[in-house]
């Protein structure tokens, strides 16, 4: 049994409590470090699917919620790799070369804040957006992250550092 709120729920309420209440900061979650809407949606539904299947092992509502965040961090990891190393053996014909407009185009879609944050290395990324967008502690982002709190505070410092060069550039 779980506690949550209070009132004692079996463990899959506490999930389906915990998938009310966090789904969509998972998936934006997984949206600052994935660009692919579906690829997201395919992130946060997968760490719940994982999470399910580990319930009997997790009794807290906290570490079930640290567990979907690093679950998360990790899927998109593996998303990313996965699309690196297709794209590497593609023997598919060249890409089309965008034309100035249309990437003109694309880029005013898009936030610059999200620009920038694509252009940061993986770790740096993934450090800025847990800590700042995902209001996590740094040792909550270490452990998200598998890394330790050092790690987090240098790779944090490092990718806001970057994000600042970045988005004065674009201004």
């Amino acid at each position: 049994m779980t506690l949550v709120g209070g009132t004692t729920m079996d463990a899959e309420e506490a999930l389906a409590e915990l998938y009310h209440q966090h789904y969509r900061g998972l998936l934006r979650l997984a949206a600052l470090l994935l660009d692919d809407p579906s690829a997201c949606e395919d992130v946060a539904q997968e760490a719940f699917i994982r999470v399910l299947g580990r319930l009997d092992r997790i009794r807290d509502p906290e570490v079930t919620l640290a567990y979907l965040r690093r679950t998360v961090v990790n899927l998109s990891r593996s998303t990313l790799r996965r699309r690196m190393v297709a794209a590497r053996h593609d023997r598919s014909q060249p890409r089309e070369v965008v034309s100035p407009e249309e990437a003109g185009h694309a880029a005013v879609q898009r936030a610059a804040i999200v620009q920038a944050l694509q252009k940061l290395p993986r770790r740096q990324r993934e450090a800025v957006v847990l800590r700042f967008y995902g209001d996590l502690t740094e040792a909550q982002t270490a452990e998200a992250m598998g890394v330790g709190v050092g790690s987090v505070k240098s790779s944090t410092s490092r990718g806001l550092a970057t994000l600042g060069s970045h988005l004065e550039a674009i201004r």
